[in-house]
């Protein structure tokens, strides 16, 4: 017995390429790593960023899910303040309507952008806290299971789609707040410890220790997101991953462009303030061989006592990534619990 692997894909724009030649890699990838048996596919949500093509993650699901036949396929995530709950119910209900219990849901609540952007998003510069999410999310979940109240204005909209749409509804997050909702309102929770891997324990102790049993589940069940990159030698996975430092330093600069190649990477190597500005997050990686890979996996595991992994796989070429995914799908560990 393994635990589930699931793949999260923010379709990355190599140097040198374009954004439908990223869009179309999305779609390969998703037909071999279903071949391989991993469990889910997701779709980043990001905004204003050269490099990412994964911008609109609902057109991207159907068109995964279209192209695919049994893998499980969702949103990781929808940013959710940047979208009105009945266009959300409307689009992830057309989906359900479409690929019946294979879609998934995750709902994020940053703006997956900076600050600018997610006011063009939203058109209002009320929108841009985040306080108002837990009044969205519950606006959402009305929308779909015909929850208002017969006094609330809303009770005469029928989402259609949407209304009695089953698709799976998670919360994503990377600190303990959306863990705590989470928790309290029984749903699955994704750990995005590819962004914020000090952050993990807390969240996920936050998550289960505030879990109360729902209709969607009878106990917690946690998925952490991990950033990996395989190759046959640790050697040439290190060289394969340095491109994703170095977009990372860049976007922490202020300078985000296209995806970079190995041997820009190698040009330019990080300068001691750079490498201290990626630290945070790319102290999670996990980078190496499959002996290394096997490693990490269950160091993983036996920290986070997760019911899931999703790998997160950033490279320059579409072959490196695919690759990626084959020697992490042959060294899957088994569950901890």
């Amino acid at each position: 017995m393994r635990i589930p692997l699931s793949v999260l894909d923010l379709s990355p724009i190599g140097a040198g390429s374009s954004v439908g030649e990223a869009l179309r890699n999305t779609l390969t990838l998703a037909k071999h790593v279903e071949d391989l048996g991993y469990q889910r596919f997701w779709l980043a949500e990001h905004h204003s960023m050269p490099g990412i093509a994964s911008a609109a993650p609902s057109i991207m699901i159907g068109q995964v899910a279209a192209a695919t036949e049994r893998i499980r396929v969702g949103s990781g995530g929808i940013m959710l303040p940047n979208h009105a709950p009945l266009v959300v119910a409307e689009q992830f209900g057309t989906l359900d309507a479409l690929f019946p219990d294979r879609i998934d849901l995750g709902i994020g609540r940053a703006p997956g952008t900076d600050q600018v952007t997610a006011h063009a998003l939203r058109r209002s510069a009320d929108a841009l806290s985040a306080d108002e999410f837990p009044q969205q999310l519950a606006q959402l979940r009305a929308f779909v299971d015909d929850g208002f109240p017969a006094d609330h204005p809303y009770a005469a909209i029928t989402a259609t789609p949407g209304l009695g749409a089953r698709f799976a509804m998670w919360l994503l997050g990377s600190s303990t707040y959306s863990a705590q909702v989470a928790g309290l309102l029984g749903l699955p929770f994704a750990f995005a410890r590819h962004f914020s891997p000090a952050q993990t324990m807390p969240a996920l102790e936050t998550y289960r220790s505030s879990f109360r049993p729902s209709e969607v589940l009878d106990e917690p069940y946690a998925m952490v997101t991990v950033a990996v990159l395989a190759a046959d030698t640790d050697e040439k996975a290190r060289y394969l991953a340095a491109p994703l430092k170095l977009t990372m330093a860049r976007l922490r600069g202020g300078n985000p462009g296209r995806f970079p190649t190995p041997e820009e990477a190698a040009a330019n190597p990080l300068t001691p303030q750079q490498e201290q500005m990626v630290s945070a997050s790319s102290a999670g990686y996990i980078v190496g061989s499959q002996d290394t890979l096997r490693e990490g996996l269950d160091d993983l595991l036996r920290l986070t006592d997760a019911d899931e992994i999703m790998v997160s796989t950033m490279a320059h070429s579409i072959d490196d990534r695919l690759r990626s995914y084959e020697l992490v799908a042959e060294v899957a560990p088994a569950p901890v619990h």
